[in-house]
């Protein structure tokens, strides 16, 4: 290995857990400028006092995020394949995988908007969109949609920077959005005086700021992008879709879950409602490091796996678990002791305030079990199984959520329903672990693999006799 791949390859030495600690604390602050932003954008729209801009954000919400889910699942393809290749030693091939996908992520950016486009109209009504609120969701849809290109590349980027190990500039490509976002936010919307449109052109500018942010010092610092070649990308292209697909599935099935928790609170009453729509607003924020746990790891462990330290590896593995224990008691602690005061501060009374001090205990805690899913996926991701991420997603939110629900529905009225949800969510973190010990009951034993082996990194497919020397 160079010594300039050595110095890329962050991980391969110091503490597993400092380095979970760092990646996982940097990377949450670029999302909680996104869930910030989200929620500025939200109140200045909620301003204009119709009730129509804020359902048609709503709704055009909802294609976006399938829409982003495709970028989503890209962007876990380069850091998982772009990692690998560091901790091999072999930059030229991460630097020609990170092309393909951003390759890739552009021209997949520029037909999907087109084929949705086309489409838009019968799409939101399909959603229950009518009228007004129709005509707006379409409008802003058409605004924001056809970058989505811009918004591939800048996860690519962000996601080439983590993997170098760079938490620190991915997380200030987010940042810098989140900011262009907020300053532009009340100039268009009121200054300017466009309104919903204004929203939405300072969405585009603030993506456009992501990107700029993201690409230039991933090209500049660390040459994480070659010139793109049509014959790199179909050669690279089974291995980026043996990894995007999956993590695109992956990602779609919490909406499929939070519609069933939706459907099933909804038979409370508007109080019900209104507690769930507060603990939406409240989960980001509180555990916004639990989300980013599963990009912070990835790089982690998909360094070590291509450099054949499989002992980090599962080292990795389990810091990524202690970790998510540490902080999810630390925070369940702190949201315990200010429970009345978050629940004054959204003036919540009657089921709204049980609901909200049921959060800020026994949920807040069983939020240690979807940290353990995502540090699963993550290792299921950069091991070479990302399809296992998508049966563990899915079993999660749909027979690990719909029947636990119904019954506690049944037993325990809305409270029953979120804590059934919790229940379905702590039987698949175990579902998750057992699978995860499959996998690592695979990987090569320390010693018998070459990390220089052309097969380490290059198969994705679960096959790991390939990568074991012969002897």
């Amino acid at each position: 290995m160079s010594n300039q791949s050595g110095k890329s390859a962050v991980f391969l030495e110091g503490s597993l857990m400092r380095h979970v600690t760092r990646m996982s604390l940097t990377t949450s602050i670029g999302l909680m400028a996104i869930f910030a932003v989200d929620f500025v954008d939200m109140a200045f729209i909620a301003m204009l006092g119709n009730d129509a801009l804020a359902a048609a954000v709503g709704y055009a919400a909802t294609v976006l995020f399938f829409t982003n889910s495709i970028n989503v699942g890209l962007s876990i393809a380069a850091g998982s394949l772009v990692a690998r290749e560091i901790g091999a030693g072999r930059e030229g091939q991460a630097r020609q995988y990170a092309t393909s996908v951003a390759t890739l992520g552009v021209l997949v950016g520029l037909l999907v908007p087109v084929l949705v486009l086309l489409n838009v109209e019968a799409i939101l009504k399909s959603l229950g969109a009518q009228d007004e609120v129709l005509r707006l969701a379409v409008r802003y849809v058409w605004f924001i949609l056809p970058t989505m290109w811009v918004m591939a590349l800048a996860m690519a980027g962000m996601a080439v920077l983590r993997a170098f190990g760079d938490a620190r500039r991915a997380m200030q490509a987010t940042l810098y959005g989140g900011i262009v976002n907020a300053v532009l936010d009340p100039i268009l919307i009121f200054g300017v005086g466009l309104g919903l449109d204004g929203a939405a052109i300072a969405s585009v500018a603030a993506r456009i700021a992501m990107m700029t942010f993201a690409l230039l010092p991933a090209i500049r610092t660390y040459g994480g992008f070659a010139r793109p070649s049509p014959a790199h990308v179909r050669e690279d292209f089974h291995a980026v879709r043996a990894i995007a697909i999956p993590a695109v599935l992956t990602n779609v099935a919490t909406p499929v879950g939070n519609a069933i928790i939706v459907r099933e609170i909804a038979q409370f009453g508007t109080d019900a409602v209104a507690g769930m729509a507060v603990i939406g607003r409240l989960m980001p924020v509180a555990f916004s490091v639990i989300f980013a746990l599963s990009g912070a790891i990835g790089p982690i462990i998909g360094q070590n796996f291509g450099a054949g330290k499989t002992n980090r590896v599962r080292g990795a593995y389990v810091a990524g678990l202690q970790f998510t224990a540490v902080y999810v008691l630390l925070m369940t602690a702190v949201l315990f002791v200010l429970r009345a005061p978050i629940a004054d501060l959204f003036q919540a009374e009657g089921e709204t305030r049980v609901l909200i001090y049921l959060f800020c205990g026994p949920l807040a805690l069983a939020s240690v079990f979807n940290g353990f899913i995502f540090v699963g996926n993550a290792s299921f991701n950069n091991l070479g199984y990302p399809i296992y991420s998508t049966w563990v997603n899915w079993g999660r939110h749909t027979v690990g959520t719909l029947p636990f629900a119904i019954l506690g529905a049944q037993v325990a009225g809305a409270s029953g329903v979120l804590l059934g949800q919790a229940a379905g969510g702590m039987i698949f973190a175990a579902v998750s672990w057992i699978m995860v010990k499959r996998v690592f009951g695979k990987l090569p034993k320390p010693g018998d693999v070459d990390p220089h082996h052309p097969n380490l990194s290059g198969s994705i497919d679960g096959s790991f006799g390939s990568r074991v020397k012969n002897r």
